[in-house]
């Protein structure tokens, strides 16, 4: 009786890490495809970070097909992306406090709505491929324009530019580019 519950145990141990490495495999696999990217903006005691995963387009149409109008996107790949600031902020005249905060987007051709909800940490989508944020913890909502122009962008960008007294956060894909303007 004792071996057998020690190979059990063995076999057990055996188990969950197989498990654990095909898990850590399958992630490391997906992020080769939409690498992880970290941008920081610091000035004048204000530090802004972005952490988000780099999708590219490989020929396909992203937005109104592949990122489909009026639908909640995760703002990248894979994991929700994560917005951070040390002081609060103004964005379209809408107070943002420091914090943590998954950011998402609702993509329309002309204007795009910008989310940032105080759950952070999730993976970007549910099994049934739909945003997953809960709309319950939504901390600002603000709509921005988009703008369509001649140069593609191929893979998604996030940066960020001093723009006079403000920031702007600017999201790059395709032949899209929206700015989100910040005051602090």
């Amino acid at each position: 009786m004792k071996k057998f519950l020690i190979f059990s145990a063995v076999g057990a141990v055996l188990i969950i890490s197989l498990v654990l490495t095909v898990q850590y495999i399958r992630y490391k696999h997906t992020k080769s495809f939409s690498p992880e990217e970290e941008v920081v903006y610091e000035e004048s005691g204000l530090k802004l970070r972005v952490l988000y995963n780099r999708p590219y387009k490989k020929g396909r149409e992203i937005f109104g097909a592949l990122v489909p109008y009026g639908k909640v996107w995760r703002t990248g790949a894979n994991e929700a992306t994560l917005f951070e600031t040390n002081k609060p902020l103004t964005i379209e005249g809408k107070k943002l406090p420091p914090g943590k905060y998954s950011l998402w987007t609702i993509p329309d051709s002309v204007t795009w709505t910008v989310i940032f909800n105080s759950e952070h940490g999730q993976w970007g989508v549910n099994s049934k491929m739909e945003a997953n944020r809960d709309p319950a913890l939504d901390v600002l909502s603000v709509p921005v324009p988009a703008v369509k122009q001649e140069r593609v962008f191929e893979q998604f960008t996030i940066r960020f530019e001093k723009m006079g007294e403000e920031v702007e956060m600017i999201l790059l894909w395709d032949q899209t580019v929206v700015d989100v303007p910040i005051e602090y």
